[in-house]
């Protein structure tokens, strides 16, 4: 029988990298930031510093790279799970749906 994490169609790469995070559909359009926990083909793993956001939610995900040889990173994404952490932060569980 296989296993939960041998179902995925791609692996999630373990970042920790801090990023920016613009809710889209948000009046106020506010920045929050945030850590990527991890990456994959389809998705990423996010802790904001935000009690909760709205699952369904779009945003627009920022993570500035070192170098310039490397662009940063830029998504846009919808919200698929949001888990509170603590009073102030929550793990966000996002859909890629655009990288540039």
């Amino acid at each position: 029988m296989l296993a939960y994490d041998d179902k995925r169609n791609f692996y999630r790469m373990m970042v920790n990298s801090p990023c920016q995070v613009q809710m889209v559909d948000s009046p106020s359009s506010q920045q929050i930031s945030a850590v990527c926990r991890d990456i994959s083909a389809t998705g990423m793993s996010l802790e904001l510093e935000s009690p909760s956001v709205e699952v369904g939610g779009l945003m627009e995900i920022t993570i500035e790279t070192n170098g310039e040889q490397i662009p940063s990173l830029v998504a846009k994404a919808k919200v698929v799970r949001c888990d509170a952490e603590t009073d102030s932060s929550c793990l966000v569980g996002v859909e890629i749906n655009e990288m540039n």
